[in-house]
């Protein structure tokens, strides 16, 4: 799980993230990647919306991409900000897919920026 520190809570953060970040799509969700240069730990926000399904499977998918998140923390660098935005086809896919999805974009991101977010 992540911390609260760890993550984006401000309607305000996601506009820019998704608006000046780095953006990298998936067959289950589209990343966004913001690194900003400052000193703090890197920060996540999930967006899944009312397409992706019902309110329970909404959260599964939305658990499943913090604890992916969660696993991929020591590798992304100070001062980052993402953003995942779940498409519907994440609700059929496995912790695998996402976790195999959300590694393709950090990577992606990596190869545009040449530094590891």
């Amino acid at each position: 799980m992540l911390a609260r520190r760890h993550r984006l809570t401000r309607g305000s953060d996601y506009r820019l993230v998704v608006r000046r970040g780095i953006r990298s799509g998936a067959p289950h969700v589209v990343t966004s990647v913001l690194t900003t240069g400052e000193h703090r730990p890197p920060r996540f926000g999930f967006i899944v919306s009312k397409q992706v399904g019902t309110a329970v499977t909404r959260n599964t998918v939305r658990r499943r991409l913090k604890a992916v998140c969660a696993a991929a923390l020591p590798s992304v660098p100070e001062g980052t900000d993402v953003v995942i935005r779940a498409l519907p086809a994440s609700a059929r896919a496995t912790f695998a897919e996402l976790a195999a999805d959300v590694d393709r974009a950090f990577a992606r991101v990596e190869a545009k920026t040449g530094t590891r977010s």
